[in-house]
């Protein structure tokens, strides 16, 4: 809803996403959508590094005004708001219903503090912010961003939508592609294995990493989606994603077939990397 930031690169994920801020299905009971915008290519986790930067700059200059509010204020209803709010600063779903009480709240106080906090209310909730792109960008040509955020141990999520080639630009290879696979650049098969972006993730020990597939389960997706918003760290979600590139038999329209089966046979495995559970 109004809490999500979405950072899109150019290219085959853009064109599947690129009606959906003006469609209903992303919009809340209050008639808001997320926040989307389309990035270079190359330059997309980047991007969205920098949108989840500067929102966290301008909550965090209103996180100080409501602790103002919570530790000087003089009226007993909106002091309790201020408190509930900071409680539940860094967990997004509690957030949000604290955010509505405090706007309620201050929007009843005619004093200076809950006026320049109104100013920013649409900043107050915390925010979720999201790289989507596919997996040239990813895994390929925009791997380098995608490591530094992968790194920055900020809380910010990606999700991968991996057609194992690159798709918008009519089928060429990619890092993403497997081995033996006909593509362009790769007309004899291609000689390599697949890059393991989910292992190297992985790697760095406090990032979630999941491989998911929407056709084959999508109750593990959900989860996998509900686990990397929840993680106060950084999240990245591989999605299994055939397109009109792989050949397919029975064409796109059974393409979540395609991914059942897939599945079924052993080819993309269903998995998920959670930091919290280390320990257990």
């Amino acid at each position: 809803g109004d809490r999500m930031y979405i950072s899109n690169a150019t290219g085959c994920s853009s064109i599947w996403g690129g009606s959906a801020p003006s469609t209903p299905y992303t919009k809340n009971a209050e008639g808001k959508g997320p926040a989307w915008a389309n990035s270079l290519f190359e330059d997309n986790a980047e991007y969205g590094y920098g949108m989840f930067l500067g929102q966290e700059a301008i909550r965090n200059s209103y996180i100080a005004k409501v602790k103002d509010v919570a530790e000087n204020g003089t009226n007993p209803v909106a002091v309790d708001a201020a408190n509930k709010y900071l409680e539940t600063v860094n967990d997004g779903e509690a957030n949000a219903v604290a955010t509505r009480e405090l706007v309620e709240a201050l929007t009843s106080c005619d004093c200076d503090k809950a006026k320049a906090i109104l100013k920013g209310k649409n900043y107050l909730a915390k925010k979720s912010v999201w790289a989507f792109g596919g997996d040239g960008w990813a895994y390929d040509i925009g791997f380098g961003g995608l490591d530094h955020v992968l790194a920055s141990g900020r809380n910010i999520n990606v999700l991968v939508f991996d057609t194992e080639v690159y798709s918008n630009t009519g089928g060429q290879a990619s890092k993403a592609t497997q081995i033996g696979a006909v593509a362009q650049f790769a007309n004899a098969g291609k000689e390599r294995v697949k890059k393991d972006l989910g292992a190297i993730a992985m790697t760095y020990g406090d990032v979630y990493v999941a491989q998911v597939a929407m056709g084959a389960n999508e109750q593990h997706l959900i989860t996998a989606l509900k686990e990397a918003e929840a993680h106060k760290g950084v999240s990245i979600i591989i999605a299994y994603a055939p397109c009109i590139n792989h050949g397919l038999n029975n064409g796109m329209g059974l393409s979540q077939q395609e991914e059942k089966l897939a599945v079924e046979c052993g080819y993309w495995p269903l998995w998920r990397y959670v930091p919290e559970r280390i320990e257990q």
